[in-house]
């Protein structure tokens, strides 16, 4: 089990997470060991754009949304480099980025469902 999937596990359970991922993918949205705060989500809500905690074929991503399908209840999952992950359902979606680094992310807000926090303060 990675690092990940242990904060999935939280996210999923309803908390508030916040954890310095790893890895240069999302550069320049997240650069590695950044603080990112990651609070359940709303799937329906979201918007291309939206930085989700989501499962795609088995793995485990901090990714970009790239591509919505509301009629499916499916989104597209890729990295900030052009490679798409996949799609993957609306209930394999468990959380958007709120903030990064301490700055908020203006297209979470209203997209996250009420719970409880083990967010940095």
């Amino acid at each position: 089990m990675g690092a990940l999937d242990a904060v999935t596990g939280r996210v999923a359970g309803g908390a508030t997470v916040g954890f310095r991922p790893s890895g240069s993918s999302m550069v320049p949205l997240i650069r590695g060991r950044q603080q990112v705060v990651v609070a359940p989500v709303d799937p329906s809500a979201l918007e291309v754009g939206d930085i989700v905690l989501a499962r795609v074929a088995g793995a485990v991503y901090l990714h970009v949304v790239s591509s919505v399908d509301p009629a499916g209840k499916r989104v597209q999952i890729s990295n900030n480099r052009g490679r798409v992950n996949g799609w993957t359902s609306h209930d394999r979606v468990f959380g958007i980025c709120v903030s990064v680094d301490g700055v908020p992310r203006s297209g979470a807000v209203g997209k996250t469902l009420a719970a409880g926090s083990d967010a940095p303060s």
